[in-house]
């Protein structure tokens, strides 16, 4: 079955399909790994932002994730739910929450890169050095093309 997958992948004509699988495949990958944590996908990413920057707006938590606010509002409370996080008023902002990270989220931060750093290895696992280098230029590359393009329209 594994082999079927592979050769049917191998087979793909279009690289923009291609890179979406490969993204679907990672993502799951990840998934797999994150739940050892008793996180799922894109709680991480959460985290990830409040690591950098503790107490943030659930808006600015949206725009940085690219995603919509009623989204990182559900995110934020199972996260809450979990006891990762904890939603603040805003002081200067009725209508608006911070999120701080608890000092469980806190503890996380070293499992979640061990997690992203397996997860990396395994999908490289077998490309030299030089070949990483140059897979992640490209990548790179790909994703400025993309978010150039988001800008403009």
């Amino acid at each position: 079955m594994r082999l079927e997958k592979t050769a049917e992948v191998r087979g793909s004509r279009s690289t923009g399909h291609l890179l979406a699988r490969v993204c679907r495949e990672y993502r799951q990958h990840v998934g797999g790994l994150l739940s050892r944590l008793e996180l799922h996908p894109g709680q991480e990413m959460v985290l990830l932002e409040l690591w950098r920057e503790d107490g943030l707006r659930g808006g600015e938590l949206a725009r940085r994730l690219r995603v919509e606010p009623p989204t990182v509002t559900r995110t934020v409370r199972r996260l809450e739910g979990c006891g990762l996080v904890e939603r603040r008023p805003d002081p200067e902002d009725a209508r608006c929450f911070r999120v701080f990270l608890t000092p469980r989220g806190r503890s996380l931060r070293g499992p979640v890169a061990r997690c992203w750093e397996s997860a990396e290895a395994d999908a490289l696992r077998g490309l030299r050095p030089a070949e990483r280098a140059e897979l992640h230029r490209l990548l790179l590359r790909v994703h400025e093309n993309l978010a150039s393009r988001r800008e403009v329209g």
